[in-house]
């Protein structure tokens, strides 16, 4: 007898708005990586999680939680 199972996302897509409410661009983050794409953009830019990763902890800010 088989077991059903919840299959996992292949990608999380996030809406980024201003103070305002216009969408100001979009973010989608893959187990792969993390792609942006401005707001009526017709593409994706992306950059691999160890480059993120990487990116981050040069440049990221400590936060609480």
């Amino acid at each position: 007898m088989a077991v059903n199972s919840f299959r996992p996302r292949k990608f999380e897509d996030h809406e980024i708005v201003d103070s305002e409410g216009k969408v100001v661009g979009h973010i989608r983050v893959k187990p792969s990586g993390v792609l942006w794409s401005p707001k009526n953009g017709k593409g994706w830019l992306g950059v691999s999680l160890a480059d993120f990763a990487a990116f981050m902890e040069a440049k990221g800010d400590k936060q609480t939680k």
